[in-house]
């Protein structure tokens, strides 16, 4: 039989500790070698593209997500496990929960490797499906003791900030500007759609630690090449992804784009990443394919008794 699950499944099934463990063993497997990952592709369907990212756990699956840019909103996208040896349908997931809270799992593994392992204080620019997933996701790896959050449009912030305190128990509270949320803040949060940068470089606080989320793109980018210059470490997720952008991602062709290391190869140990408390980082989350697949692979192999 195949599995077949909801957003209504994945809200209930998928709990933040496990979805971080599950994505540290993806980036790891990545490194590895054992989980391809090969950039994103697309396809132009004249008002707009069908993007697919792709992946496959040696010897185990492979499998894809799909998802479109047509004016659809929120749409639908599909992810699909196939196993490795006969090809067969293990799994699909139908719907918008399980992107945004593979991504947010992701950004939970990059706060646990990279910021300091004191911080408790978080800034967050942006109210929407994944600014709650990294929040969903990080509270799993520290215990944050406040959270303030701003987005433009006031009632948005202050009903997100509620939401936040009555369903993940956090001490939330709604700012009147970007730069009281995150000036000195412990650790910072970008997950906007805005086509120009929405903090300051210098709003960020020595030893802090940055995740940028939404456009990172030449011509259309939520942050400047100068925060990265700002980092004494820059990371993601994917590099090979940042050099596959079209239009190209806005550290190509710069010394910044040569100073980011692998999130994989910090958590194996073959890269520096923090080496004090003093120094800021930077995580650039692109998206590592394949981690959508692996993903719904471990929670149909969970439903079934797989460890």
């Amino acid at each position: 039989m195949v599995d077949v699950l909801t957003d209504a499944d994945i809200t209930a099934r998928l709990q933040p500790a496990a979805a971080v463990g599950w994505m540290r063993e993806a980036i790891l497997a990545a490194h590895e070698g054992r989980l391809h990952t090969p950039p994103r592709v697309s396809t132009d369907l004249g008002d707009g593209r069908l993007v697919f990212t792709t992946g496959a756990l040696t010897g185990e699956w492979f499998g894809y997500r799909s998802y479109d840019s047509f004016d659809t909103e929120p749409g639908s996208q599909v992810v699909v496990v196939h196993d490795w040896s006969t090809g067969a349908v293990r799994g699909i997931a139908l719907g918008n929960e399980l992107g945004p809270r593979r991504v947010g799992a992701i950004g939970g593994v990059a706060v646990d490797a990279l910021a300091n392992p004191d911080a408790t204080t978080l800034g967050l620019i942006g109210t929407g499906a994944q600014a709650w997933t990294q929040l969903w996701a990080i509270a799993t790896v520290r215990p944050l003791s406040s959270v303030a959050i701003f987005s433009r449009d006031q009632v948005r912030r202050t009903a997100f900030a509620a939401r936040v305190s009555a369903e993940l128990g956090l001490p939330a509270v709604a700012v009147e500007s970007a730069r009281d949320a995150v000036e000195g803040r412990d650790i910072v949060v970008l997950a906007t759609n805005s086509p120009v940068p929405v903090i300051e470089a210098e709003w960020i606080a020595p030893g802090a630690y940055v995740t940028t989320l939404g456009p990172k793109q030449v011509g259309r980018a939520e942050f400047g090449p100068d925060l990265v210059a700002r980092a004494d470490v820059a990371v993601t997720d994917s590099i090979a992804q940042t050099s596959a952008y079209d239009p190209p991602f806005i550290l190509v062709g710069s010394p910044q784009h040569d100073r980011l290391t692998s999130l994989g190869a910090v958590l194996a140990g073959d890269a520096p990443g923090r080496t004090g408390a003093e120094q800021t980082v930077i995580f650039c989350s692109v998206g590592l394919a394949g981690t959508e697949a692996y993903l719904l692979a471990r929670l149909v192999d969970s439903a079934h008794g797989v460890q």
